[in-house]
């Protein structure tokens, strides 16, 4: 057995086959892949990694599984998965992945091939754990899979709490010990015993809170979207592979984008943190549902005639649309007199943060800040935004700059 100090949940006991596969290199690269992708250019403390959440995964994974009365074989499968369900991340964790996907179809818990080879295969196989079955339970599949993936699986109640942590944010503070100790299987389902509901709310909240103050503050927006291209940048210049892409961690891929002229701006400007700034930022009913859905290669096309419009590169021009508003946290299943009920049923509160949720939403646009007058007149034409159009220079200025000292 091995003990592990960690900053959130103190001591992590890690035995058996969690141990063994502790040292594999698959295991080790997540030390060197954040756990927030670009967050630290916003909150400077959010330097914590994968390997540390993985860790933090696993222990309550194994919380879990005393408190369910799981044991034997079918233990050491999730406690397999829990400590893997994120060796299939990519650098920088999230923020590469739509563009690995579209290139190799997988996205970062398609970990079959990754779980039958090498080392963490050997050792999964050594210890008579099958690495397809593992890599199932990775995916949330079949019963056991919803603790590793699923609306209350220990993969959120550890990253809301360590994300919190490390950022200093007070909101994803949730009561993890008494949500692991109040999981149940009821007919094949993984819910919350009776007297829950709060609990269940709880989960909610605290992602609802997470998301615009950390997961998408617009900084962080900003620098994903620059990274992403940068990305497509040495993809397009045919200086790497999506495969081999998806495989490097945090200081490969930064290693890459300098080395490489296509992507050396890029690179100079995450390196200092000079980053693009907003020349749009319109709100879900100012934008055509077309945009909202448009694929990649159509919003592409929308950054050349932007980019030819306002007489700059098509490399200084980046949309960004997010996807529209969902909150899969709603299906969470509560125990409610002796009926399984979802959240969104049980409780008034899903509404409201529905609500939230949906005026929080924005497509931004985002340019060298000297051009983004330039560019936000454009990309209302181009887009079809239907906002007013370009503020008077004087009166834009002034108002981005307020919004740039709020953000950071």
């Amino acid at each position: 057995m091995k003990t592990i100090k960690d900053s959130v949940h103190d001591h992590i006991e890690v035995d058996g086959v969690a141990r063994a596969l502790l040292d594999t290199p698959p295991v080790q690269r997540l030390r060197h892949i954040s756990q927030l992708g670009t967050v630290s250019l916003v909150y400077p403390s959010a330097n914590h990694t994968r390997f540390e959440h993985s860790l933090g995964v696993y222990h309550l994974a194994c919380q879990a599984l005393d408190h369910l009365g799981i044991s034997g074989v079918e233990a050491e499968r999730i406690q397999a998965a829990a400590l893997l369900h994120d060796v299939g991340h990519g650098p920088f964790s999230h923020n590469l992945e739509d563009l690995t996907y579209r290139e190799t179809g997988r996205y970062h818990d398609d970990v079959h091939e990754l779980l039958a080879e090498g080392a963490v295969g050997e050792v999964l196989r050594d210890h008579e754990l099958e690495p397809a079955t593992i890599a199932d339970l990775v995916a949330g599949d079949g019963r056991f899979g919803q603790l590793v993936s699923g609306e209350l699986d220990v993969d959120r109640m550890d990253y809301l709490v360590r994300d919190a942590h490390h950022t200093g944010v007070p909101y994803g503070t949730i009561d993890h010990g008494r949500l692991v100790r109040e999981l149940r299987f009821v007919d094949g389902e993984l819910v919350l015993a009776a007297g829950n509901v709060q609990s269940a709310e709880s989960l909610l909240v605290a992602r609802a809170l997470m998301n615009p103050t950390v997961y998408s503050h617009s900084v962080a927006r900003i620098s994903k979207a620059m990274l992403r291209r940068a990305g497509e940048g040495l993809l397009e210049a045919g200086a790497t592979d999506a495969e081999t892409l998806q495989r490097m961690d945090d200081h490969d891929l930064i290693a890459a984008l300098r080395a490489h002229e296509a992507t050396a701006e890029f690179s100079r400007r995450f390196d200092h943190r000079d980053l693009y700034k907003r020349a749009v930022w319109a709100e879900i009913d100012d934008v055509p549902g077309g945009i909202i859905e448009a694929d990649h290669e159509a919003i592409r096309e929308f950054e050349l005639d932007i980019a030819d419009r306002a007489g700059l590169e098509p490399t200084e021009i980046i949309i960004d649309v997010p996807s529209r508003p969902s909150m899969t946290e709603s299906t969470t299943r509560v125990l409610v007199n002796g009926e399984v009920r979802r959240l969104g049923r049980q409780s008034p509160l899903v509404d409201a943060l529905r609500a939230a949720q949906y005026s929080q939403w924005r497509l931004g646009v985002y340019s060298p800040a000297a051009a983004r007058a330039a560019v936000g007149a454009a990309a209302v034409d181009v887009l079809g935004l239907d906002i007013d159009g370009p503020l008077v220079t004087e009166v834009r200025d002034s108002l981005y700059t307020t919004l740039d000292q709020f953000s950071g």
